[in-house]
């Protein structure tokens, strides 16, 4: 039991909450909650902290954190069960499909940014084919 509440404290350090950031905090909480589980933090399946509990942790209300975990149940990615608590939603295609859907709101932003800016179709595949170039030859290359 201590074990586990030891790594349970880990993950919850990893949060931030910024005031200085526009958008409402359950919505860093679900952005944050999505991004563990992208990464394989939390695997489908696995407990997550109670409201009360990462309310507690980092210092938002309960309230703030009840609607964060409402939307992430309503959006499939937790799962609450009656008198045991949240979970990860046990579907093994979660951090693929939460992985992709950030890759399509970033690739809508720079393609509304481009259009905005003027640029063209193909200046903008230009800009991105440099860039996936010049971030996978980094990979390549030895530390």
């Amino acid at each position: 039991m201590t074990e586990f509440n030891s790594v349970y404290t880990v993950h919850i350090q990893m949060f931030v909450i910024s005031q200085t950031d526009k958008r409402p905090m359950y919505l860093q909480i679900m952005e944050q909650i999505k991004q563990r589980i992208a990464v394989g933090d939390w695997a489908a399946g696995q407990a997550i902290p109670s409201i009360r509990q990462l309310a507690a942790d980092i210092g938002v209300s309960v309230i703030t954190v009840k609607r964060a975990y409402l939307e992430l149940e309503r959006e499939g990615v937790i799962v609450t069960r009656q008198g045991k608590g949240c979970f990860v939603a046990s579907d093994s295609d979660l951090g693929t499909r939460i992985r992709e859907q950030e890759l399509a709101r970033h690739l809508d932003q720079a393609v509304r940014s481009a259009a905005m800016m003027g640029l063209s179709q193909k200046n903008l595949e230009k800009r991105i084919r440099a860039l996936y170039d010049r971030v996978t030859d980094e990979e390549k290359e030895p530390v």
